[in-house]
């Protein structure tokens, strides 16, 4: 890079001053503008209250902005020590996160807190919808049982039929010992069938109601309007729906059928044998004794089929928790990363600014040289460095008479000059001319002091 181009940079960078100032301004102002909106939605109070404390908060917010940035605009492309130069960039990751701590989020909420309040809302429908399903599976779970409950009712009384038509069991037709004892248990079975298909009935009605619940809270997820009124309605809608998850848990046959199905095998009565003889009468109780060991297999099957039911996991009703738009753009942050990215970069983007003028005035530095300062200076500079080197001169001069008043007389000892060489025994004088009264010279000599 040639010296033109150098001057050339020094140029636009001088050119580019009104344009910076103007762009942190406008960057400031901006971020200003959207903590305003996100921090209203996290104060309280009356609306004067409201207004007046986002007002203050966004204020304070643009005037640290612009200044933090304008402090390293100034200050940061002109220090050269390593040191130095990593100091300042540690006080700008500091005042960056801070930055971001006090403003990014709040911008964020402003650009993307309707949509993750929505998608808030969406999430809850969802858990919603899942708990509610896995309830209604733990209502419906007894309904298995009823393909075993029916066979063994229609069994035995099947074979209550057999034993009065044939006497199939006995040996002896007739409505017997035997056949009570069957359609006894047959009818407890039946009444068991029955109550889990009363059940099943009850629990359809209450799962197509907390349906009608969900279908209102989608409802309200995708209605367009404030979010605010959509939000309150939708929480109304939930409390409605956890009572109805709560209803369809307390709907669950499971625990009756257990509890009948362990009075089916303890708490049954035999009848008495009533044969006319005694080998009747003995064949009757043979044959109850084989009828009570099928019960009591029957309600073991029972019983474990309901353990296996009640051991599910109970399903926990779900409490609805109300955010802020803030609140909310936090938690839901990973479905949003473009806004958050738009919110930092509004006030992280002079960072590149100070980048640029970094590079810019190290490359100004280095084609420069070590001639930059001088070829800076002004005649005013110039004239001021004269007159210093002017009074270092006579302090050098002073200091040297002094020496030789304490030095002994004698002839003064002077070195061989070198030929094609000219002495010059009282220094350099480029900047003021003097008569040497010693030497010989072509002007006129000045009185001698």
């Amino acid at each position: 890079m040639s010296a033109s181009q150098s001057y050339t940079l020094r140029g636009q960078q001088t050119r580019l001053d009104t344009v910076t100032k103007v762009t942190l301004a406008v960057l400031a102002l901006a971020s200003g503008v959207y903590t305003y909106l996100g921090v209203r939605e996290l104060l309280d109070g009356s609306a004067t209250a409201v207004l007046l404390g986002a007002v203050v908060y966004a204020s304070a917010v643009s005037v640290a902005i612009y200044a933090f940035w304008s402090y390293l605009m100034r200050f940061m492309p002109h220090v050269r020590q390593a040191a130095s130069r990593r100091m300042l960039y540690l006080a700008m990751a500091i005042g960056s996160l801070m930055i971001v701590a006090m403003s990014s989020w709040l911008n964020a909420s402003a650009l993307a807190g309707s949509a993750a309040l929505e998608q808030h809302l969406s999430v809850t429908t969802e858990e919603y919808q899942q708990t509610l399903n896995q309830a209604h599976e733990n209502a419906l779970a007894a309904q298995s049982l009823l393909p075993d409950i029916q066979l063994a009712a229609q069994r035995f009384d099947g074979l209550a039929q057999q034993e009065a038509r044939s006497g199939s069991l006995t040996g002896t037709s007739g409505s017997g010992t035997v056949v009570q004892f069957l359609r006894q248990m047959s009818n407890q079975l039946t009444a068991l069938q029955n109550g889990i298909s009363a059940s099943s009935s009850q629990v359809a009605t209450t799962f197509d109601e907390g349906g009608e619940r969900l279908s209102r809270m989608r409802q309200l997820v995708s209605d367009a309007g404030p979010i605010a009124g959509r939000a309150n309605a939708f929480a109304e809608e939930a409390v409605q729906l956890s009572g109805i998850i709560t209803s369809l848990q307390q709907n669950s046959i499971a625990p009756a059928v257990k509890r009948t199905a362990e009075d089916l095998g303890r708490s049954f009565i035999a009848p008495v044998a009533d044969g006319g003889d005694e080998n009747l009468r003995t064949r009757q109780s043979q044959v109850v004794e084989r009828v009570e060991e099928a019960v009591r297999a029957q309600s073991a099957q029972l019983v474990a089929a309901a353990d296996e039911i009640l051991a599910r996991p109970t399903v926990e009703p779900l409490r609805f928790t109300p955010l802020s738009a803030p609140e909310a753009v936090i938690r839901y942050a990973a479905d949003f990363l473009p806004s958050w990215a738009g919110a930092i970069s509004i006030d992280l983007l002079p960072a590149v600014l100070i980048f640029i003028l970094c590079i810019v005035q190290d490359v100004i530095r280095r084609e420069d040289g070590e001639e930059m300062e001088t070829g800076d200076m002004s005649a005013a500079d110039l004239m001021r460095a004269i007159r210093i080197q002017k009074k270092l001169r006579v302090a050098e001069d002073v200091g040297e008479l002094e020496h030789a008043a304490h030095t002994p007389s004698g002839p003064p000892q002077v070195a061989p000059v070198p030929s094609g060489e000219v002495s010059n025994t009282q220094g350099d004088r480029d900047i003021v001319q003097r008569n040497d009264p010693a030497g010989s010279t072509t002007f006129a000599k000045t009185a001698s002091r």
